[in-house]
């Protein structure tokens, strides 16, 4: 591992999206510590509060489908560039306007994450200009600073939420839907912030644009021999030609063959996510224990540094063990641990398994980054990131609209359960379907390549 080398040789590009990352991730951390407050606030119901995530979910999934679907296409420059023109028209209407079919218009056809995680088409199209930026071996470090400034701008966005509202509230006397409405400004500032770095990426994250020189006389035929082909046991010759295209997909045979199983492992896991997103979480803290918003914005500050402290080592694992072990290895006890916190009455013991929890639950990000862009195709790749991303997304919409049911009926707890067991029992069809991709993925990662 040579996380130093790498982010020395990082280019201008590559460090345009880890600022980008940062800079989003702190306005879903703004948003996300008062989303549910700011709805209740505004009189609507835990139910209604619950139907309007999933509908917002649902609507991110359909516009996200599209402009990665067709990233390549339009050009991955400009699909972040309308991203952020989405981020600016969502941020003013939930400044200003306080009625429920306003407010889910423009959060279902806009950008605003009702879980404090990625959501719009930002994250497929980042992840495939890196992929495609950097060699496979210096995508784990890449990838773990991408986290790692994304973690770093959740905690920040948390901790000046916390503070913002709080001030405002307190010191200044004003009423919590106003200081709920400024957080909602802030994260619109912040999204003309990103419109303007998208503007100085350069043509090099283009599909088209290939810069990456290999470098040593066997590595192009390693990478054509594990890219090009899949086992004789795992599919037929004839389909495992990369060039090959199955009906109107017009994806190719090894994605065909590896993305629907993977995609039903990522869905399964965001499906138990979808029943106990960080909203949620806050909302139950708030309730359960009568937390301040400073108090909360300060634990959500510890919890998110603590995650950023774990994403450089999940690179380490990922080199050391293979993605999929590696992805088993942080992701099993995450859940054990939030799903415990169901059972826990007293704030101190929450507290204390809120920290183990995002410890351990943001370390299977960077192997799950590394799995898909080593085994798909690299032309391949903003598809694969966006239908993946879109599914993640898709299987939480799911779970909000029960979670309401469950918060107006005093059983919020139960989230934590159906969060824990789906992400476990992923975790068991991951481990039986997919250890033998580590072998592979470890020897691309052994060649010796420079980032351009």
């Amino acid at each position: 591992m040579h996380l130093l080398k790498s982010l020395k040789q990082s280019n201008h590009d590559i460090r345009i999206l880890w600022f980008a990352v940062f800079i989003r991730m702190a306005s879903y951390g703004l948003t996300n510590q008062v989303l549910t407050l700011y709805l209740e606030e505004l009189g609507i119901s835990q139910s209604n509060i619950g139907l309007f995530m999933t509908l917002t979910l649902i609507g991110d999934t359909i516009i996200s489908y599209y402009l990665t679907w067709y990233a390549d296409r339009i050009g991955r420059r400009m699909v972040m560039i309308i991203g952020t023109l989405m981020m600016v028209v969502s941020g003013l209407t939930f400044t200003f306007s306080s009625h429920f079919i306003i407010l889910l218009i423009a959060a279902t056809i806009g950008v605003i994450s009702p879980s404090g995680d990625e959501t719009g088409p930002f994250k497929s199209v980042e992840e495939a200009s890196i992929a495609h930026l950097t060699p496979h071996n210096h995508r784990p470090e890449i990838f773990a600073f991408y986290g790692l400034f994304a973690t770093i701008g959740a905690a920040i966005g948390s901790l000046t939420c916390g503070l913002l509202v709080d001030y405002l509230n307190i010191q200044l006397k004003t009423d919590l839907e106003t200081c709920y409405r400024a957080v909602f400004l802030v994260y619109t500032f912040i999204g003309v912030l990103k419109f303007v770095c998208m503007l100085f990426l350069s043509e090099k994250c283009e599909v088209g644009y290939h810069s990456i020189k290999v470098v040593g006389e066997t590595s192009n035929l390693l990478d054509a021999e594990h890219s090009d082909q899949i086992s004789e046991e795992e599919i037929d010759d004839d389909d495992a030609i990369e060039g090959v295209s199955i009906n109107v997909t017009g994806l190719s045979a090894k994605t065909l063959y590896y993305l629907p199983r993977l995609l039903v492992i990522f869905m399964l896991d965001s499906l138990g996510y979808g029943f106990m997103p960080s909203a949620w979480v806050i909302y139950y803290l708030k309730k359960t224990f009568d937390l301040t918003a400073s108090a909360l914005g300060v634990l959500f500050f510890i919890t998110n540094s603590i995650n950023c402290v774990t994403t450089l080592p999940s690179a380490l694992l990922s080199k050391l063990l293979g993605p999929v072990k590696a992805i088993l290895f942080t992701q099993a006890p995450s859940a054990v641990f939030f799903l415990i916190i169901g059972l826990v009455t007293k704030f101190p013991i929450v507290a204390i398994l809120l920290i183990f929890y995002y410890a351990t639950s943001s370390m299977d990000v960077v192997p799950r980054q590394v799995l898909l862009t080593s085994i798909m195709p690299q032309e391949e790749i903003t598809k694969v990131m966006g239908i993946v991303n879109i599914g993640k997304t898709f299987a939480r919409c799911i779970g909000p609209v029960f979670t309401g049911k469950l918060a107006a009926n005093q059983l919020l707890y139960v989230g934590f359960f159906i969060n824990g067991g789906c992400t476990l029992l992923a975790d068991l069809i991951l481990g039986l379907g997919f250890l033998h991709l580590d072998h592979e993925i470890l020897q691309k990662q052994s060649i010796e390549v420079h980032i351009e």
